[in-house]
């Protein structure tokens, strides 16, 4: 199984992201906008295992694949904020101090940045210095529920995808297969998400 078969649903932007490694044309920033709980970290996840993979697929057995699943990676950056907002000495930090140094074990550095629209003012105009004049070996993951608080110069850089419902009975599926609840509270449970795999597994 390769890294997106962890990702329920998606199927558009799983294909985006397999024909960008496949071509070659992997873009320096991506944007996945959706609601909490609709999946984003784990197709983040997904696609930057797939492209530090040693064959491209995240096939899940190489070094580089069991590195990412530990989270032990060197490649791969998580910017994490132990506050309400990001401030920008954590994007100094966490990604402009370091992202000019060459991938460690891999053809890429990623960086991903989750809960971003938390990013205030000055983190965002420093994140943004690097988005313009990034390394050809970056790539960097913007998650987030509201794009709308993002500058509109941050947007312009990114290419954004937003993450929709996923279809019901897929829900039920992956309900049925990695929990023991019985058949009537999986089908009220994938009801209720409204198309949220997060929400279903919270009911």
């Amino acid at each position: 199984m390769n890294s997106f078969g962890t990702v329920i649903g998606h199927e558009k932007i799983i294909a985006h992201f397999e024909e960008a490694i496949k071509m070659g044309k992997v873009s320096h920033a991506y944007l996945l906008s959706g609601e909490d709980g609709s999946g984003k970290m784990t197709l983040a996840k997904a696609f930057a295992k797939a492209l530090l993979c040693e064959h491209q697929t995240g096939c899940g057995e190489c070094t580089a694949c069991r590195q990412v699943d530990s989270g032990n990676h060197p490649d791969l950056i998580y910017i994490t904020h132990e506050k309400y907002e990001i401030r920008v000495d954590e994007i100094r930090k966490g990604i402009n101090d370091t992202i000019n140094i060459k991938p460690y074990s891999s053809n890429y550095k990623i960086y991903i940045i989750d809960d971003a629209d938390r990013m205030n003012q000055g983190a965002q105009n420093a994140l943004l210095k690097t988005l313009e004049e990034p390394p050809a070996y970056a790539v960097i993951i913007l998650l987030t529920n509201n794009k709308d608080r993002l500058l509109d110069t941050i947007l312009s850089r990114c290419v954004t995808m937003t993450l929709g419902s996923v279809r019901e009975e897929k829900i039920v599926q992956y309900l049925k297969d990695h929990t023991e609840a019985k058949d009537e509270d999986i089908k009220f449970a994938a009801s209720f998400s409204l198309g949220n795999i997060g929400k279903a597994m919270h009911v």
